[in-house]
């Protein structure tokens, strides 16, 4: 119970501490100290035996409850403030048909509202409190350099509001581990609205125009999930008499599948599925940490986790089925739409947009298989895609460039960020890393369960392939000479890249260990079976990480020594490697470029079309529900 409390409360202080604290050794004091702290009782808890009962320790639920509903009061009243400055009523209509629903629920059944066990830790609670704290903490840490170089180098004109943005990230990282603790359905969705200020916030931190309006957006999908979630809580107490998660589970599915159903629609815009993708790719305005911190370790992944919790209320139903299918179409179009575009972030955000599918996809499925292996998936994408996004960040600041056109021959120029790039990449595709032995795991479970389902992860993960090679060849590209860049990390930076080039290669090396030790489990606790891998393919793949380990090795003192000579034009070099003689004698460079299909298939076009498509499974969904 200590370690939970401390996992909630310490980062929450800091966050407090943070926003009054001015001079910057005394910021990288605290965010140290308080990083330390959280990793330090995250893998505590990770060693304890599960469930832990938490009622060890008394606390005055009473007063928990009255600060929470202040709390909640004076963020709604925040939220239609802002609503009605950016003259935005949909954002109002939202808030207060919330805030009328869920006064009118307290108002009504207040003195009932009690739950046996407000705080529960399981092993998949477990896992999430790792992401959030090592994945989240290293985020945290790399930012400290980044906004100092963001504001004194990079964006002068942008106001500084380090105080601000830091105390907003810690806030986050308390009410991520409230979430994933939480019992009690109020509680969880007074976390849950916690994280939806703060990304808000978050996005909007440069307060430019593109990006006040990209916050509004995402503010007002997560308040339609947040209105979901509170119609799931009244209508689920009007059923069973109970506000706790574990009885929802464990409940008969026609008592509750329209809460589930509900809850799911909450997770599904929270974690950026179509038709409320845009929000998550309009984040990439903010600084990378922001984009880090929403698309890896915390924000998207509460989406998941609450579809992944609802799992075994919606396998084997109509409702689960679409649920699998808006999953499944958000996957195939995440996948191509990377394809289509240069910006970095962009692909990096479409890519997380089609992992989470995959996600909801083994949710919707339900069954011991594909919950298996959407938790792997969890922990295999929070922290290669971390990884990604922090590189990405360092290249734009250094290059002042996130196109991947400009990233030509990063390997000489930037040797240990691309290294580290290649190492996240390698993570999210290439054998024997984890993400495709979950994608393995999923394939599956979906020709198990419903074998037509599969065509969405075979076009997806054809699409995945495609977009991750390509990058990775332009790191790798030397047409010419390059001059590498001095000073390519500060001490910050250093400390999370490396940090978490480790845990990339570490997770995909251990994974078995991991199963074994956390996802299997949960699993078991729930189905009472569960997957895993047999000895011989643990074998294979572990002498086949061993001989992956030698690839990063190769290119670590790439840049010392190397002698880059004439590419072999036909004979028809000019005094330079990049340059020949074409037709009519006309002398032309020598250039290279990815291809982008623009004229198969557009981003715009995508959209449009996942976003009718699963617009209207989930009109389905929750018409089914209701039946």
């Amino acid at each position: 119970m200590t370690l939970v409390l401390i996992l909630i409360l310490v980062p929450f202080a800091a966050g407090l501490g943070l926003l009054c604290l001015r001079p910057d050794y005394l910021r990288r004091i605290l965010v140290g100290c308080t990083t330390l702290a959280v990793c330090g009782c995250a893998l505590a808890l990770a060693r304890l035996p599960t469930p832990v009962n938490l009622e060890a320790v008394p606390l005055n639920h009473h007063w928990i409850n009255v600060g929470m509903m202040l709390i909640e009061i004076g963020m709604g009243l925040y939220v239609i403030y802002v609503g009605l400055r950016a003259k935005h009523p949909l954002i109002v209509a939202l808030m207060l048909a919330q805030a009328g629903l869920m006064g009118w629920f307290e108002l009504t059944q207040g003195s009932h509202l009690e739950a046996a066990q407000n705080l529960f830790v399981d092993k998949f609670s477990v896992i999430m409190a790792l992401i959030n704290g090592v994945v989240g903490g290293g985020i945290c840490l790399y930012a400290l350099g980044y906004m100092r170089e963001y504001h004194e180098v990079a964006h002068r004109d942008i106001a500084d509001r380090r105080p601000l943005f830091f105390a907003l990230l810690f806030v986050f990282m308390s009410a991520m581990f409230g979430l994933v603790f939480a019992n009690n359905l109020k509680w969880l969705f007074f976390f849950w609205e916690i994280t939806t200020l703060c990304s808000f916030l978050l996005i909007g931190y440069t307060q430019t125009e593109e990006a006040r309006r990209n916050a509004l957006r995402a503010l007002v999908m997560n308040l339609a999930g947040g209105l979901a979630f509170a119609l799931a809580i009244v209508w689920f107490y009007k059923q069973a008499h109970s506000i706790e998660l574990q009885v929802l589970i464990a409940s008969k599915q026609s008592l509750v599948l329209l809460p589930a159903a509900l809850l799911c629609f909450a997770g599904i815009t929270k974690s950026a599925q179509l038709p409320f993708s845009s929000w998550l790719l309009g984040a990439m305005v903010a600084p990378t940490p922001v984009s880090a911190l929403l698309h890896s370790s915390t924000m998207v992944k509460a989406g998941v986790y609450l579809v992944l919790r609802m799992a075994p209320v919606i396998t084997g139903t109509k409702v689960g089925l679409l649920v699998a299918m808006v999953g499944g179409v958000t996957f195939v179009v995440g996948s191509l739409a990377a394809i289509t575009t240069s910006e970095a972030k962009r692909v990096l955000a479409w890519s997380t947009i089609a992992n989470l599918g995959l996600i909801v996809l083994c949710g919707g499925i339900g069954t011991y298989e594909a919950v298996w292996a959407g938790v792997l998936l969890i922990i295999f994408h929070a922290v290669a895609k971390c990884l990604l996004f922090l590189c990405v960040g360092v290249v734009e600041h250094k290059l002042h460039s996130r196109n991947i056109e400009d990233m030509s021959g990063l390997i000489l120029r930037m040797p240990r960020v691309a290294v580290m790039m290649l190492i996240g990449m390698a993570g999210m595709f290439l054998a024997p890393f984890g993400m495709l032995i979950s994608k393995w795991a999923v394939l599956k479970a979906v020709v198990d369960a419903n074998p037509l389902l599969s065509v969405f992860i075979v076009f997806g993960s054809s699409a995945t392939l495609f977009f991750w090679v390509k990058w990775m060849g332009k790191l790798v590209e030397v047409v010419g000479s390059c001059e590498r860049v001095k000073k390519e990390l500060v001490l910050g930076e250093s400390v999370a890249l490396y940090g978490l080039s480790a845990a990339t290669f570490l997770t995909c090396l251990l994974f078995p260990l991991i199963s074994s030790r956390f996802v299997e489990p949960y699993v078991v606790d729930v189905y009472g079976q569960s997957a895993s891998l047999s000895q011989g393919n643990i074998i294979i793949m572990t002498i086949m990480m061993a001989m992956v380990m030698l690839f990063p090795f190769s290119f670590i003192s790439y840049g010392h020594g190397v002698k880059v000579v004439d590419a072999y034009l036909g004979g028809a070099n000019v005094n330079s490697s990049v340059r020949f003689l074409g037709s009519a004698s006309e002398v032309e460079n020598v250039t290279m470029h990815n291809y982008y299909l623009r004229s198969l298939f557009d981003e715009t076009w995508l959209s449009r079309w996942g976003v009718i498509g699963s617009a209207v499974l989930l009109a389905v969904m929750l018409v089914m529900a209701c039946l």
